[in-house]
């Protein structure tokens, strides 16, 4: 009876570990950015396991891996399990990489017990969900999604180097060519950890995640000029730091204008110019994240930072750059997926909630051509994109049974 099976918890544990190590960092996380060396050696273990279980692999033209286990009825969509294994620099060891290993997991435990099931099953690396070596972030089910235009998702550069997307997707040996948008599903289910600390603080196993925040993400420049700071009286002086600082401030009032919900952080990818302790900062290049689950309030709250931004480069005599690189609209997950999600849990008797995903995730992008949910496993203290990101065995291993039997739920199982 497929209601007994239950996953190898220790094996998913081993080959998070396993996949931890490349990229591995002196304070125990992972820095495998997208379609770097590390992440090539990533991708070739993931497709080294596959194969072991017997998967057929597959490489679309954003390079991401669908790898299918064959179902009684194939003219049918699959359903798909999957997240990325990219991650952040010095990020952590469950961000991504859990969902991705969780889908596999499902499938060892399927082929351990003999189970076929109706629909195809596949597990699904997308490319470029962090957006921390090539913005904007889930790139690659932007594109799947139809948000992103494929060339120019392709032709995005790395900030470390000149390189495009499509560069070193050839340059790893992951440009595939399966057309993205060809690919279909019937359903997806994305497993994660939290990245927050609702979970963790309740002793709450599983999230039930019915629905994502929307965000927007901005680069913004500032230009004023650069002068002695000795020779330099202070009025008058066009500083363009004193602009940044003035707008770091009001992003935090605007995010507090709006709380509990909002969301608005001046990132650490910022350069100011030109680089000398007597030179009064002539330039500085930042971003902003905001969010917020209401679509409404998320544009109020772009409104708002364009006023600012505004006043603050006009009151120092600044030229202002203010682009919105990215959006992803708040997302509700699928009323079916959801329940299939919720009948795991309860099926299982393990303690779950429902919950919105606060961080943007490849599933939220799925979620416009795919009925979609998400899964979350508790992490400690919330702690994520650092070193020091945590989460139980047994967390994930529940979590991993409730994606199991959810996929079974809607895939259902062979005669």
């Amino acid at each position: 009876m497929t209601v007994d099976i239950r996953v190898n918890g220790a094996r998913l544990w081993d080959s998070i570990m396993q996949m931890a190590q490349i990229g591995a960092t002196a304070n125990g996380g992972s820095h495998r950015l997208t379609l770097s060396d590390e992440d090539k050696v990533a991708r070739d273990l993931f497709a080294i396991w596959c194969a072991e279980a017997g998967l057929t692999l597959s490489v679309d033209e954003m390079g991401d891996m669908f790898a299918r286990r064959a179902g009684a009825k194939e003219d049918q969509p699959a359903v798909g399990m999957g997240s990325h294994l990219d991650t952040q620099p010095y990020g952590g060891r469950f961000d991504g990489v859990f969902g991705v290993l969780a889908g596999l997991e499902v499938i060892r435990t399927l082929n351990d017990h003999g189970i076929n099931t109706r629909t195809a099953l596949e597990v699904v690396n997308w490319t470029n969900e962090e957006g921390a070596r090539f913005a904007p972030a889930m790139l690659a089910s932007g594109v799947y999604g139809g948000v992103f235009d494929r060339d120019w998702a392709q032709s995005r550069v790395a900030v470390d180097s000149g390189a495009t997307v499509l560069d070193e997707l050839k340059r790893i040996g992951y440009h595939g060519d399966l057309p993205v948008v060809d690919h279909d599903f019937s359903a997806f289910f994305e497993c994660h950890i939290e990245q927050g600390p609702i979970l963790d603080d309740g002793g709450v196993s599983v999230g039930v995640v019915d629905a994502a925040q929307g965000f927007r993400w901005y680069d913004v420049s500032l230009e004023g000029f650069a002068q002695h700071t000795g020779s330099t009286p202070m009025a008058g002086r066009r500083n363009a730091l004193l602009g940044m600082a003035k707008v770091v401030q009001a992003v935090d009032d605007i995010a507090h204008e709006h709380a509990p919900l909002a969301r608005g952080t001046v990132g650490s990818q910022i350069e100011v110019g030109p680089g000398s302790r007597n030179v009064i900062p002539g330039r500085v290049d930042f971003t902003v994240d905001m969010r917020h689950p209401s679509a409404e309030t998320l544009s109020a709250m772009d409104s708002a930072l364009r006023a600012v931004c505004a006043e603050a480069a006009s009151d120092i005599g600044l030229e202002l750059s203010l682009e919105q690189i990215s959006y992803a609209a708040p997302v509700a997950f699928d009323e079916s997926c959801v329940a299939a999600v919720k009948r795991a849990c309860e099926r299982l008797k393990v303690s779950h909630q429902y919950i919105t995903s606060g961080a943007g995730h490849d599933a939220c992008y799925v979620a416009a051509r795919v009925p979609t949910a998400m899964l979350f496993a508790p992490c400690k203290d919330g702690i994520s994109h650092h070193e020091s990101e945590s989460a139980e065995p047994e967390d994930l291993e529940a979590v991993c049974n409730v994606l199991l039997h959810a996929a079974l739920d809607v895939a259902g199982v062979a005669s």
